[in-house]
C-alpha cells in the first residue's frame, strides 16, 4: 500500500495492485449513483443505510459514468467462491464506473464493500457526516482480491450470564459485519438466565429469565450486585435479530443448553430436575458462577418439554446448525437418583456418562429428522454406548481433582486425541464439535469425519484477561494479549487433508460472568476481535512467521475505525481509569496456556 493515500485493510486481503501515487484518485459525490445488479438489492440498501447515512449522500439508482456498480459474477465465484470479491477503483478494468464490486454471491458483494467502507476512512463509521472539507471521499485507484479461508467465522456470546439487549446485539452484528465475521452464536440459556420467549412455556421467562442478585467477580469474591438482572428476547425481538444479520449475511445459530446448565429452566418448572433427590422446587435462577449440580432428569417427560422448546427455536432461527449445549453436566444427582439409575438399566447403558450421550442423541436425531444438523461442546463426543464404543475420555477425579476452567466453570472430563472412528462417537454423520477445552477435542471429532468449529478456551477466550498486572478488571485466566490473538492457528499441526477440510472455520468466545454490561463486552472483545477477524478470514504465514509488527501498523487505522463506532475498547497503553474494577476480585492464571 502507498503510504496515506489509502487506509490499510483489515482483515488482509489476498490480493491487492495499488495504481502509482501519480495515478489520481477517484471521488464519491453527489453525482455517485448505485447501479445494483441481479441478487445485489438487499446490499445495495445496507450501503445506501450505512454509507449514505456516514457521507451524506444519496446514492441515487442508476448507472453510468459516476456509478458504483454491484454485480455478482460467475467468474468470481468461479475464482474465489460466494464469499469472494472483486473490487476496483481502476476504470481500465470497467471503463466510466467509480467503484466495481463483484462477488461470487451476494455476500462476495457484500463483503467487498466493508473494504470500500476501510477505503472511505473512519468517518465512513459514523452515523451522521461529520465534515470531510475539500478532500470529500477519496479512493485510491486500485483493485483488490479477496475471499476468506474459512466458512465459519464465528463470536459467540453469552447473553444468559448477563442479558445483552437486543439493539446491543444489532450493534454486535454491526461491529461483526464490519470485520467480515459471519456467524453470531448466541448462548441462550444457562443457570443464571433463559433469555428466549417460549410460548407454550411461559414461565421460562416470566420466572427463568429473572434472578435476585448476582455475584461481583469470581465466585470466590465475596461481593454482590443486590440489583435484581435479567431480561428476554421475544419471539419478534429474535426474527428481528435474525432478519438484521441475514442483511449482513451473518447467520444466528442458538443454543439451548442440555442436559446441564439448566437450573433457569428448573428454576421454572421443578419437574424438569431431579426431584427424586433434591427439592427442585426450592430452587431460584442461579445468582452465582461455576458449575451447577443441578441438571436435568432423563426422563420421557423432560424430552418432550425440551423438543416443545426447540420446536420453537427451529421456527424462529432459520440457521442449519442449532447448538445444545451438552457441556459440563455433573453426574451427582443421577448416580443418587432411583428414576435415574432405572433409565440406564432399562437403555442397556453402564453409566451416567453413557446417559447423558444418550441424552444428546436423542436430539441429534430429532434434529436431523427436520433438516437440521446438531452442534455441540465438545463433551458431546464423551459416553457412546457400548454398542457404539466408547471415544477415549480421562477424568480429572480420576488425576486426583477436578480442574477449574478459568471463565468460571469446573470441568469434568477431558477428550483424548487424536483417535477415534466415526462409529465410536455416537454421533449422527451430521453432527458437529465446537472444540472448546483445546484442540483435542476437534482433532479427535474432525479425524473420525465430524465437522469441527475450533474455539479453544486456551487462545480464542475473550474472557481471559489482555495483559498481566492489576489493573485489567476482573483478571481471568490465562494472558491472551492481542499477538497471541493473532498468532491463533485454526487447523492444529498434524492433522490430516482428510480431517483438516472437517474444520468448518473457528470462533472467539466471549463469556459474561464478569461483563456486566455492552462497555464491558467491548472493553474484553476489542481490539482482540479485531486480529482473530483476521485470523479466520486472511490466508496469514504459520503463527511465528506472521507479520504482528505490520498488523500493528494497520491498527493505527483501525482504532479511529472504532473510535468513529464508540467502541470502548483496551486501549494499547492500558485501562482508562473508569475501564478497571479495583479490587474485585478474578482468577487469574498464570504462566504460557498448555496447548492441549
Amino acid at each position: 500500500m502507498h503510504g496515506d493515500r489509502h487506509e490499510p485493510l483489515i482483515p488482509a486481503p489476498r490480493a491487492l495492485d495499488v495504481r502509482a501515487p501519480g495515478a489520481g484518485h477517484v471521488s464519491l459525490d453527489e453525482d455517485t449513483t448505485l447501479d445494483a445488479g441481479p441478487g445485489t438489492e438487499g446490499v445495495a440498501r445496507w450501503l445506501r443505510q450505512a454509507l449514505g447515512a456516514a457521507t451524506g449522500l444519496p446514492f441515487a439508482p442508476g448507472g453510468g459514468p459516476r456509478a458504483i456498480r454491484l454485480r455478482v459474477s460467475a467468474e468470481v465465484a468461479e475464482a474465489y467462491g460466494p464469499e469472494g470479491y472483486r473490487l476496483s477503483t481502476d476504470d481500465s478494468l470497467e471503463p466510466g464506473v467509480t467503484v466495481l464490486v463483484e462477488g461470487g454471491g451476494a455476500a462476495g458483494v457484500f463483503w467487498g464493500l466493508q473494504t470500500l467502507r476501510q477505503l472511505l476512512g473512519p468517518d465512513a463509521y459514523r452515523k451522521a457526516p461529520a465534515g470531510r472539507g475539500a478532500r470529500g471521499w477519496e479512493l485510491p485507484r486500485l483493485t483488490v482480491e479477496d475471499a476468506p479461508r474459512f466458512p465459519w467465522r464465528g463470536l459467540m456470546l453469552d447473553v444468559a450470564r448477563h442479558f445483552m439487549p437486543k439493539d446491543d446485539v444489532l450493534r454486535q452484528l454491526d461491529l461483526m459485519a464490519a470485520h467480515k465475521l459471519n456467524v453470531l452464536h448466541l448462548h441462550l440459556t444457562d443457570d443464571q438466565g433463559w433469555r428466549v420467549e417460549i410460548r407454550r412455556h411461559p414461565r421460562l421467562t416470566e420466572v427463568g429469565a429473572w434472578r435476585a442478585r448476582t455475584k461481583w467477580g469470581h465466585r470466590a469474591s465475596p461481593l454482590w450486585n443486590e440489583t435484581p438482572h435479567g431480561g428476554f428476547y421475544t419471539q419478534d425481538d429474535i426474527r428481528e435479530i435474525v432478519a438484521y444479520a441475514a442483511e449482513r449475511h451473518i447467520t444466528v445459530v442458538p443454543e439451548i443448553d442440555v442436559p446441564g446448565h439448566s437450573q433457569a429452566a428448573i428454576a421454572a418448572y421443578p419437574e424438569l430436575g431431579n426431584t427424586d433427590v433434591v427439592d427442585t422446587a426450592a430452587l431460584a435462577v442461579w445468582d452465582t458462577w461455576g458449575v451447577n449440580p443441578n441438571v436435568l432428569a432423563p426422563t420421557e417427560s423432560t424430552l418432550r418439554f425440551y423438543e416443545g422448546v426447540f420446536e420453537e427455536v427451529l421456527e424462529l432461527f432459520p440457521s442449519t446448525f442449532v447448538h445444545i449445549g451438552g457441556d459440563e453436566c455433573p453426574k451427582d444427582q443421577w448416580k443418587a437418583s432411583p428414576t435415574a439409575r432405572a433409565r440406564i438399566e432399562e437403555l442397556g447403558l453402564a453409566d451416567e456418562n453413557e446417559l447423558q450421550s444418550w441424552f444428546v442423541r436423542h436430539f441429534d436425531r430429532w434434529l436431523a429428522g427436520r433438516g437440521r444438523r446438531l452442534i455441540g461442546w465438545d463433551e458431546i463426543l464423551e459416553g457412546g454406548s457400548r454398542a457404539e464404543g466408547r471415544a477415549g475420555v480421562e477424568s480429572d477425579e480420576e488425576e486426583g481433582g477436578r480442574r477449574d476452567r478459568p471463565c468460571d466453570e469446573d470441568r469434568r472430563h477431558r477428550v483424548r486425541a487424536p483417535g477415534g472412528e466415526a462409529t465410536t462417537l455416537g454421533l449422527a454423520p451430521g453432527a458437529a464439535v465446537s472444540s472448546w477445552r483445546g484442540y483435542g477435542g476437534g482433532v479427535t471429532a474432525a479425524e473420525a469425519g465430524h465437522d469441527v468449529v475450533m474455539c479453544p478456551e486456551q487462545q480464542v477466550y475473550l474472557d481471559h484477561r489482555q495483559a498481566p498486572g492489576e489493573d485489567e478488571p476482573m483478571p481471568i485466566g490465562y494472558v491472551r494479549t492481542l499477538e497471541d490473538v493473532y498468532r491463533f492457528e485454526p487447523l492444529p499441526p498434524g492433522l490430516s487433508p482428510e480431517a483438516a477440510a472437517h474444520v468448518l472455520g473457528a470462533q472467539a468466545n466471549v463469556w459474561t460472568e464478569v461483563m456486566e454490561n455492552r462497555s464491558r463486552v467491548d472493553y474484553q472483545v476489542f481490539p482482540r476481535l479485531v486480529a482473530f477477524a483476521e485470523v479466520a478470514w486472511s490466508a496469514l504465514p504459520v503463527p511465528e512467521e506472521r507479520d504482528f509488527a505490520g498488523f500493528e501498523r494497520r491498527m493505527t487505522a483501525h482504532y479511529r475505525r472504532l473510535d468513529a463506532l464508540g467502541v470502548g475498547y483496551r486501549p494499547p497503553a492500558g485501562p482508562h481509569p473508569w475501564q478497571r474494577r479495583p479490587g474485585v476480585l478474578g482468577r487469574p492464571l498464570e504462566g504460557a496456556p498448555p496447548n492441549v
